[in-house]
């Protein structure tokens, strides 16, 4: 068994072509697990990632802050509490509103192929 806290987990730096801006953390809560991707990331206001797909499901769940999250057909609002599911394949993205910070848990399977499409 392991048990872990996000508070105790050291937040790293996560820029790159991914993001439309450099205000991005990244807090790996479960680096030993061999089968889930499990981290804690942070944006700043306004910033978001881009259009981009997974080769499996990814989960959101939101913990703090206002948020936007969109598909090719969809924009919708979010805020902590709200738990997003994107399929396998399915073309989106997601971020902070422009006028609050925000951050969710990523959930998804270790070792995925991110394709960014936009």
């Amino acid at each position: 068994m392991k048990v872990t806290n996000a508070r105790r987990s050291e937040k790293k730096p996560f820029a790159g072509p991914l993001f439309t801006g450099p205000d991005v953390t990244v807090q790996d809560l479960l680096p030993e697990s061999g089968e889930f991707d499990v981290k804690v990331v942070n944006f700043g206001k306004g910033v978001r990632n881009r259009f981009r797909t997974h080769d499996c499901e990814q989960v959101l769940v939101v913990t703090s802050g206002k948020g936007l999250v969109a598909t090719e057909g969809e924009q919708r609002a979010v805020t902590a509490g709200d738990v997003v599911l994107f399929a396998a394949g399915e073309k989106h993205w997601h971020g902070a509103s422009e006028g609050s910070a925000f951050s969710h848990i990523h959930i998804s399977k270790k070792n995925i192929g991110c394709h960014i499409v936009e």
